[in-house]
């Protein structure tokens, strides 16, 4: 078949069931175009076909004959919506960005053919691209920068990007695992089960097969990994799975909490139970499928008293309330992969990973190697927000493949698959009690927090609890509900959305029945003094000053406000290694960038530091052989690795002396995180982690407007205050903390797993039913950064990336009460929950 690519003509041979996404990406090796969704959904496959956009994941391959396709590749790099999208750092993982970058430009191609250089408003810009999802949220910088491509700021000039490998993700080059192709390499594909709960007998296959199952061969959810096939192409990988034949013994289910059956009936089978959060296990009592109280109650019977008095006490005021949560899919929008490769015993791995060191140790134990023997790169990562911080199961099955058939093998999960066994932060249903004195003091609270986690424990929500308002009396228990659904795994602040979404709602139906300002009577209960500064920014804010009665008119306009705080976490252990390479300072660490910029705050602290011009510094990092590196989870990554980097910059300079670079060739150092003046909380690291002293704060308010005719809530602009020292990349941070809001607009008001009650099959498979933000969903987001406090720790600035999107929920829950007098409980907050309780 012959048809033009990029200004070129091509004659491949395609198969009849060949989509143009994959002839791109198998035949031509443009693996700028991205396959996210396969059903035409995300706008990540985006091509230009005979100049018009398409999403090529369904266009035919025989569709192409004869046509002109343009690819990202085809912008040629200096087009200027992909010169606006680097400079106005209008992307964060990357792997949506060509698909947008494609749209895009045909986007102001027409604009500005029809209108000049004038301006497109954002919601013709919304309306262009309301094809493309970004996971990481990224819109605002994206409506940014599709303006001022319009507008012709960017037709020419000195492209000076925030983001250092923002060019390589705008033109396609950038290479994901899913993008890797080695010689002889074969496709992998898991077979998982069809059924909830059944005890695995034989398996059978006419070739090389891998088993997955758990040690008692128990599987215990739909879309478990059962076991996997590998052939020289996906289809007949497809094809081969099919084959596979399993016997199940068809257990009973637990789809309902009454159900009688036991999950994990024996001490054994308990031991095997996946995590739903991070850092150590509390110990907690089983009774049937129900594991607690957990918790950390601060004088727990004395809460528990004065709330059991305030029931009868008419001079206090006391708050009741059921708060509930739904299960949230990470999605990712690179799904989980790996390409796994054995040279003898050596282990080499291409893996979509938060955790390159991690990870490669996990594989070293799993495998029984020496840590030397397991090398990971991990080039570019498409998001993970805490789904990828372990060998999971395309590891697994890539790993196992490759041994059997002595042969590259590559597993990549397709989205039914990321959306079912991808990960989810888990449902939770909070019952509060809070309590205020006759003075407006917080007197006591009690929180139980139930954790629909499937068959995964370790709920946490109420855990949280116990760090925020103060030292008033609380009692905090969690509980984990054990049933035959996909395990749920660390989501973004892990167990906070869900305990605020509960917490700071009450702590506003308090100030409300008071009638005392909501941000003073914050204020007064939080003794941080860092948040101190961002509720009285927050207060002056003309969206809270000036809001008013929303009226009883079709279209309501309500403010709401909630606050958060978050741990500090680092890794202690974290090395900056620098090297002096022909004129260049090359710094390389083991750890990876999955969207947060931690390239280009490496790159700024030693150019910085070493008065260096840009070009003089290049980062290399997702290789698992360079120097010691954290994993970018619990906010610990840029706290981590930016003071490792300045005392290898300083420990650089010392060394070169008066000395050019081109006079120093490879002289090395190595730099390490500096320990914190103050100490840990931790002394020693847990899991590489350590607890540092203080927390990160933020306040958010958000304006919604509410349609009380169609029941939708639509956030109009938020102001987001985040307490986090010093930043090392103000863009960078920016653009993360933007999208942490999208996240938790997404959190409030779209997103659910829903699953057949019957069967426990996820019925939200893909991006069609399971519904996350885009663009037209993101309203004006102002980010203000409190940038003291934090004197104690090395670079004088903790991570944010967590604390960012924990209270947006909750301010929307808020501002939804103020709009209409009804005060949601459960999220997300849908329609016709919202009709009904405003009786309408």
């Amino acid at each position: 078949m012959e048809f033009g690519l990029n200004g070129k003509l091509v004659d491949v041979g395609v198969e009849p069931a060949e989509t143009v996404a994959e002839v791109l990406r198998d035949r031509a090796g443009l693996t700028g175009t991205k396959v996210a969704c396969g059903t035409g959904v995300c706008g990540t496959c985006t091509v230009l076909v005979d100049g018009r956009t398409a999403a090529s994941c369904l266009l035919p391959a025989g569709a192409a004959a004869g046509r002109e396709i343009t690819t990202v590749e085809g912008l040629g790099g200096d087009h200027p919506v992909q010169r606006a999208f680097a400079e106005h750092d209008a992307l964060q993982c990357g792997y949506c960005t060509p698909g947008f970058v494609v749209e895009a430009a045909a986007f102001m191609d027409r604009w500005r053919a029809e209108h000049g250089t004038a301006e497109p408003s954002r919601e013709q810009i919304a309306e262009a691209l309301a094809g493309h999802l970004c996971r990481c949220g990224a819109y605002a910088g994206i409506y940014a920068a599709v303006a001022a491509a319009c507008a012709g700021e960017h037709d020419e000039g000195t492209v000076a990007p925030p983001r250092v490998e923002a060019l390589s993700k705008i033109t396609g080059a950038a290479k994901y695992t899913a993008d890797i192709v080695l010689a002889g390499q074969l496709e992998g594909v898991i077979v998982r089960s069809p059924h909830p709960h059944a005890q695995v007998g034989g398996i059978r296959h006419d070739g090389p097969l891998a088993e997955m199952l758990p040690p008692d061969r128990v599987v215990r959810y739909v879309g478990q990994p059962v076991a996997a096939v590998a052939a020289p192409t996906r289809a007949e990988a497809l094809a081969a799975a099919a084959r596979v034949e399993v016997e199940y013994t068809v257990l009973p289910a637990v789809l309902a909490p009454d159900d009688e059956t036991v999950v994990y009936p024996t001490k054994e089978s308990r031991a095997w139970a996946p995590r739903a959060n991070e850092g150590p296990l509390a110990s907690a009592k089983w009774n049937g499928n129900v594991r607690g109280p957990a918790g950390m109650s601060w004088r727990g019977r004395t809460a528990g008293k004065r709330i059991e008095k305030a029931r009868k006490d008419d001079g206090q005021t006391l708050v009741e309330a059921t708060y509930t949560t739904g299960v949230q899919a990470h999605t990712c929008m690179e799904p989980h992969g790996c390409v796994a490769r054995w040279e003898g015993d050596e282990l080499h791995l291409h893996l979509s990973t938060q955790a390159v060191t991690r990870v490669a140790e996990q594989a070293a134990k799993r495998w029984k190697l020496r840590p030397e023997q397991v090398h990971i790169v991990a080039e570019h990562v498409g998001g993970g927000f805490g789904s990828k911080v372990n060998v999971t199961s395309d590891v697994v099955a890539a790993v196992e493949l490759s041994r059997l058939h002595g042969a590259p093998v590559r597993v990549v999960l397709g989205r039914p698959e990321e959306l079912v066994d991808g990960g989810t932060r888990p449902g939770v249903r909070i019952d509060l009690a809070l309590l205020a004195d006759a003075d407006g003091r917080l007197s006591a609270f009690t929180m139980d927090a139930h954790g629909d986690s499937g068959v995964s424990i370790g709920s946490n929500a109420a855990w949280h609890s116990r760090f925020f308002y103060g030292n008033a009396p609380r009692r905090i228990r969690d509980y984990d509900h054990v049933t035959n659904r996909a395990p749920g795994i660390p989501f973004r602040g892990p167990g906070l959305p869900p305990m605020l979404w509960a917490l700071e709602q009450g702590v506003d139906e308090i100030a409300l029945r008071r009638g005392e300002d909501p941000i003073a009577l914050r204020r007064r209960w939080d003794g941080n003094a860092k948040r101190h500064a961002l509720y009285d920014r927050a207060s002056a804010l003309p969206m809270w000053r000036d809001r008013t009665d929303p009226g009883d008119g079709r279209l309501r306009r309500g403010v709401g406000v909630a606050a958060a705080n978050y741990m500090y976490f680092l890794d202690p252990g974290t090395k900056v290694s620098l090297t002096v390479e022909q004129g260049a300072v090359v710094a390389r660490i083991a750890t990876q960038d999955i969207g947060t910029g931690s390239r280009s705050v490496i790159a700024e602290v030693v150019r910085s530091a070493l008065g260096l011009r840009p070009g003089q510094v290049r980062v290399e990092l997702g290789h698992s052989d360079h120097a010691y590196g954290p994993t970018s989870a619990s906010s610990c990554s840029t706290p981590s690795i930016a003071p490792a980097a300045q005392d290898a910059a300083d420990r650089l300079r010392k060394a070169l002396g008066a000395r050019s670079l081109e006079e120093a060739e490879g002289l090395h150092v190595v730099g390490r995180r500096p320990r914190d003046r103050r100490g840990y909380v931790t002394p020693f690291p847990l899991d590489h982690f350590a607890i540092g002293r203080g927390f990160s704060g933020a306040v958010v308010v958000t304006e919604v407007e509410v349609d009380t005719l169609l029941g939708r809530v639509r956030p109009t602009r938020v102001w987001s205050g985040v307490a986090a020292g010093h930043v090392f990349a103000p863009r960078l941070a920016r653009n993360q903390c933007e999208g942490g809001v999208v996240q938790g607009i997404g959190y409030a008001l779209f997103e659910q797993r829903h699953d057949d009650p019957a069967t426990g099959t996820v019925l939200t498979a893909n991006l069609e039913d399971y519904r996350i933000p885009g663009i037209a969903d993101t309203p004006e987001i102002d980010v203000y950064f409190h940038t003291e406090g934090w004197d104690h720790v090395p670079g004088r600035g903790i991570g944010l990336g967590e604390v960012c999107t924990m209270a947006v929920a909750a301010s929307i829950g808020n501002a939804v009460r103020h709009a209409t007098g009804w005060r949601p409980h459960d999220l997300p907050i849908r329609p016709d929950l919202l009709l009904e309780g405003i009786g309408a």
